[in-house]
């Protein structure tokens, strides 16, 4: 398994495992893929881009995680609520990876507006992540 898809099955296995997220988006609203038709409101996995971080002794990746959470029409705050459980459950956090060590994790950035293609709101949220092998 590579370091990204062990980090984006802990950071699944940490988000679905959380009761308080699972009552705000229901028991299929985390998602590791992309639905369509999916009910909303939903949090997804929705891109990990990895590049080399080694150093001269110590080999690594660096991963930019970007999770979306959609709501649908008037949800801008159910958007603002959602997103703030999911960084509380990912920002500087421990997660168990197979495999790799997690270095750290850290909350980048988190946009919220209107989603153009439907009726609803967009929360981006971006977070980078470290790894090394074990």
């Amino acid at each position: 398994m590579s370091a990204s898809a062990a980090l984006q099955k802990a950071i699944y296995l940490r988000l679905q495992g959380d009761a308080a997220l699972v009552a705000l988006v229901g028991a299929d609203g985390v998602r590791d893929r992309v639905v369509t038709g999916a009910q909303r409101p939903f949090v997804q996995i929705a891109s990990l881009e990895s590049r080399d971080a080694s150093t001269a002794s110590e080999t690594g990746e660096e991963h930019l995680v970007t999770l979306e959470v959609r709501t649908g029409e008037g949800g801008n705050r159910e958007a603002q609520v959602i997103a703030s459980r999911v960084r509380s459950l990912l920002d500087d956090t421990a997660l168990e990876l197979d495999g790799f060590v997690l270095v750290g994790i850290a909350h980048r950035r988190t946009r919220i507006g209107r989603d153009a293609n439907a009726k609803g709101h967009l929360a981006e949220m971006v977070f980078r992540a470290v790894t090394e092998p074990e």
